[in-house]
């Protein structure tokens, strides 16, 4: 019987509390180093991530040993 393969591509955005403008331009690059770390940790690799003052997008690729939940989970703490 042949293998069957997928890769599944997420989209996560999440907001600052109260929608606060916390994150500042300054820090932008080490928080979105900080954020592919953990995401490398957990075997789902970025692709991209971006951020404005109030907000995060972060495009990656969901591992197969890892539930989305706890990878959510992890990156938001």
């Amino acid at each position: 019987m042949g293998q069957s393969l997928s890769q599944l591509y997420v989209h996560l955005t999440f907001g600052t509390k109260y929608r606060k403008a916390l994150i500042k331009p300054i820090w932008e690059k080490q928080l979105h180093a900080y954020l592919a770390g953990i995401l490398k940790n957990y075997e789902s690799p970025a692709i991209i991530i971006n951020s404005v003052p109030d907000h995060i997008h972060i495009l990656f690729r969901l591992s197969k040993n890892y539930a989305l939940a706890k990878v959510v989970e992890e990156v938001k703490k």
